[in-house]
């Protein structure tokens, strides 16, 4: 596919096509052994699980089993239970659903087998406060970790230990049955670990490195809380015997989408500037308008148009009142960064459909979208000022609605650049 005169459509397609090649039903056959003999026990979290779960049995057949997927994400399974809750702050059904598979892998023996489907959203879905902490107190600290600004993996190093399934617990709770963890990756780095918080996986974090996480982001939380982190974590070290039967494996990740993206790209060079970036969405979005800009001024008539892909999962600190999510923010700040450079169009969102807590992907902007908003009696910089894209890019008509795409490798950035008659 190329550019041509419909930069907009182009780069959604580009999205498109990294989100499909993230689709469980694409990349669960691959991963999957033949149905073990013997009792067969299938659970999971995250946004992406209820869609692992159907391909599973749609290679399997019916299975015993409960996974917990966000509100609007369930899928129909045969015989595995879905369970839909809350996400990203967890709630009572996340709470109940998670007690419930905790009971599922209560005395399962050596010759059982345990296939544990993990994806982005497992953090706040799969959901067991840690002793003395209520469900209520755990909510206000997710929340308040979540407009704090700080990245994923310090976010989850305190939902860990705050929790009796995170960090390992969950595959110490089927411990001595057979497990196989398959997961989908929305962390940068695509390490397990982070993978929803890992909750088959082995941690080396220790309570005062989630305290100083909570020091480092100026999180206040209740005493009981304070009292958690004094007490014994339940976070399982890695080498523990409770975990050597537990087999932990990465099926997709947004490398592979990118690179997806970038094939699909017809008649640009692209530019692939990393599939892990991290911080404040608008200081990254500063950054890349300007390499936009020196990319572009380089440019002769003539040259093919440059396409910069990027990935990861960018962060942004509450400062106001408004509705926004890493993407849309992205997207504003860019904007602003390029002042309506000509040639310059991009396409920002999150690949499961959901920027923050928004039912919205992302948005895309243009040479256009400043002078649009103008015109439309919107201020730009005041709606960046209260965290309010979303609002911003409704007003346009610029946003990007999927609805659930059933996947999650992260956030998806596309910058098209064309060259310019000066």
């Amino acid at each position: 596919m190329t550019p041509d005169h419909r930069p907009a459509a182009f780069l959604r397609a580009l999205f498109d096509r990294a989100v499909a090649v993230a689709d469980p039903m694409r990349v669960i056959p691959a991963h999957l052994p033949p149905k073990p003999a013997g009792r067969v026990v299938v659970i999971g979290a995250g946004k992406a699980s209820a869609r692992m779960a159907e391909a599973v049995e749609t290679a399997w057949g019916p299975c015993e089993g409960l996974v917990i997927t966000r509100y609007g994400y369930a899928r129909p399974c045969q015989g595995i239970e879905i369970v839909e809750a809350a996400h990203p702050v967890p709630d009572a059904a996340g709470a109940e659903a998670t007690a419930r598979i905790l009971a599922l892998l209560a005395g399962l023996g050596a010759d059982d087998f345990v296939l544990a489907l993990i994806s982005g959203g497992a953090s706040a879905l799969l959901v067991a406060p840690a002793e003395g902490v209520t469900l209520a107190e755990k909510q206000a600290v997710n929340a308040a970790l979540l407009a704090s600004g700080a990245p994923i993996d310090r976010m989850n190093t305190v939902r860990k230990h705050l929790s009796r399934v995170k960090g390992g617990q969950l595959a110490a709770a089927a411990w001595p049955a057979r497990m196989l963890a398959l997961m989908i990756s929305d962390v940068p780095g695509d390490d397990p670990v982070f993978i929803g918080s890992g909750p088959t996986v082995g941690d080396p974090s220790s309570r005062d490195d989630a305290r100083a996480v909570l020091s480092r982001w100026n999180i206040a939380v209740p005493p009981s809380v304070e009292a958690a982190l004094s007490r014994p974590s339940g976070v399982i070290a890695p080498g523990d015997a409770r975990l050597s039967a537990c087999e932990n494996r990465v099926i997709a990740a947004p490398a592979q989408s990118l690179a997806a993206a970038a094939a699909l790209a017809k008649g640009c060079e692209v530019r692939i500037l990393g599939d892990a970036l991290e911080g404040e969405a608008r200081d990254v979005a500063t950054d890349q308008a300007a390499r936009a800009r020196a990319i572009q001024a380089a440019m002769r008539p003539g040259d093919r148009p440059v396409l910069l892909l990027s990935g990861g999962e960018l962060t942004v600190t509450r400062r106001g009142d408004g509705i926004g999510g890493p993407n849309a923010e992205f997207c504003l700040a860019l904007a602003l960064g390029l002042d309506g450079a000509a040639g310059i169009h991009a396409l920002a969102c999150d690949t499961d459909g959901v920027d923050g807590a928004a039912e919205v992907a992302g948005a895309v902007i243009g040479p256009d979208t400043l002078a649009r908003a103008q015109a439309a009696g919107l201020d730009p910089a005041q709606a960046l000022a209260r965290n309010d894209a979303h609002r911003f890019f409704a007003a346009l008509g610029d946003q990007v609605v999927t609805g659930p795409t059933l996947t999650n490798v992260n956030d998806f950035r596309a910058i098209l650049i064309t060259p310019v008659v000066r």
